[in-house]
């Protein structure tokens, strides 16, 4: 039997619906891509207002649009990232390239964002790991974002993502130390 999600996920075409109800039993919403009408605006603004919703879009410049536009008008809604390796087939990025597993862990995965004034997290935090200022660094990112549900992103969006997710220290360092420095305690799924 499919898990069932409570909230409905957002995401940007049929394919990535088809995708979505594969992995699970959930309620979709799709965008359409960037150019979301003013009909699904309501739905989206109703869902958000009932069960919720989880954003899930593709890791491109284009899902990162929709995700950020969708932020903006509904700033408690929470975010599922998947890692572009979980999401290429034949050069073709998106969420109906991935696994049902893959969909399904990042799913478990999703975070509000919170916003604060204090910055948890600084440039030595991501230096401590060796996520900038190296050759592997954005390899280095991709992994442990995909270990933390916040998914891949510059240094700049990394450090934003630590902070507006409610990532706490001890989750850095224990998946941190999991991947980098061959202290296996993360997840195995």
């Amino acid at each position: 039997m499919q898990k069932k999600i409570r909230e409905i996920i957002v995401v940007e075409g049929r394919n990535d619906e088809n995708a979505v109800k594969s992995a699970l039993n959930a309620e979709t919403i799709i965008t359409h891509g960037h150019g979301i009408s003013e009909e699904t605006w309501k739905l989206i603004e109703r869902a958000y207002r009932g069960p919720g919703i989880i954003v899930l879009t593709d890791p491109d410049y284009a899902g990162e649009q929709i995700r950020n536009r969708i932020q903006k008008r509904f700033p408690e809604a929470k975010h599922a990232y998947l890692v572009r390796e979980d999401a290429v087939k034949e050069g073709d990025i998106g969420i109906e390239n991935a696994t049902d597993a893959s969909i399904r862990k990042a799913l478990e995965k999703a975070r509000c964002i919170h916003e604060s004034s204090d910055n948890e997290f600084t440039v030595e935090d991501l230096l401590f790991f060796g996520l900038i200022g190296s050759v592997e660094a954005g390899k280095k990112r991709n992994k442990l974002g995909s270990a933390l549900g916040i998914g891949y992103g510059n240094a700049k969006t990394f450090l934003k993502r630590l902070n507006y997710f409610g990532i706490t220290r001890e989750e850095f360092y224990r998946y941190g130390q999991a991947l980098f420095t061959g202290n296996d305690t993360e997840d195995k799924e």
